[in-house]
């Protein structure tokens, strides 16, 4: 199984990345180190997680508060969000 990242997820990864080594030098490569943590996660245990909506799960990042909303196939585990756990909890709803 493999995953996959909806389009704006991928940007939202990239964006926090960005933040986090603006911040301070190494911080987005750690920041991108418990996100693929987190992805590998929902790739390898994805009912683990708790359902947030019907068939939507998030992992949740260990350092960062952030999670990673996916969905999961019969091929895969698709990311809907990479989300700040500080924003509006429903945003990436569309995206389903």
């Amino acid at each position: 199984m493999n995953f996959q990242f909806h389009p704006e997820a991928e940007i939202e990864l990239n964006e926090a990345i960005s933040y986090y080594e603006k911040i301070d030098k190494g911080l987005g490569f750690d920041f991108a180190i418990e996100a693929n943590l987190a992805n590998q996660r929902a790739l390898f245990l994805p009912k683990a997680w708790a359902e947030i909506d019907v068939n939507i799960r998030r992992s949740l990042l260990a350092r960062f508060p952030y999670g990673i909303v996916y969905t999961e196939t019969d091929k895969e585990i698709y990311i809907l969000a990479v989300m700040n756990l500080h924003r509006q909890p429903n945003y990436w709803k569309h995206k389903s």
